[in-house]
């Protein structure tokens, strides 16, 4: 099993869908690393050698931030926003979107689940 930033990459998948599971690595960033080590995309993760395995490790390593550092820099990068004050970190500190899209009906996840008033009556009809 390949072991890459600390991420147990699955067995049966092709080396382009496993170095996905890596969080910042999307298939295209896939897709560009398996060139520069000149790699077959189709491959799969159990049938890679020592030394291509390497050559992942030392790519991703020397030109990209992934995992924890990643994740780190992410969180700081909102905490300035909302730190400053900015309408986008004023957004994140309510928990609402923040890129324009509407909360009338929408957006449930931010605003929470829709609550309804109980034994409420209806007006008598004259």
């Amino acid at each position: 099993m390949a072991r890459i930033e600390g991420v147990d990459l699955p067995k049966n998948k092709r080396i382009i869908i496993g170095l996905t599971y890596i969080y910042g690595i999307g298939i295209s960033r896939s897709i560009d690393i398996l060139r520069m080590t000149n790699i077959n995309e189709n491959i799969k993760v159990k049938d890679l050698n020592d030394t291509q395995i390497i050559s992942i490790r030392n790519i991703l390593s020397n030109n990209y931030d992934l995992e924890g550092n990643l994740r780190r820099s992410e969180t700081m990068s909102i905490k300035r926003l909302m730190e400053i004050g900015c309408y986008r970190g004023r957004r994140h500190r309510v928990n609402l979107p923040l890129r324009g899209q509407r909360t009338r009906t929408n957006a449930r996840t931010g605003r929470g689940t829709k609550k309804t008033i109980a034994g409420k009556k209806k007006a008598p009809r004259k």
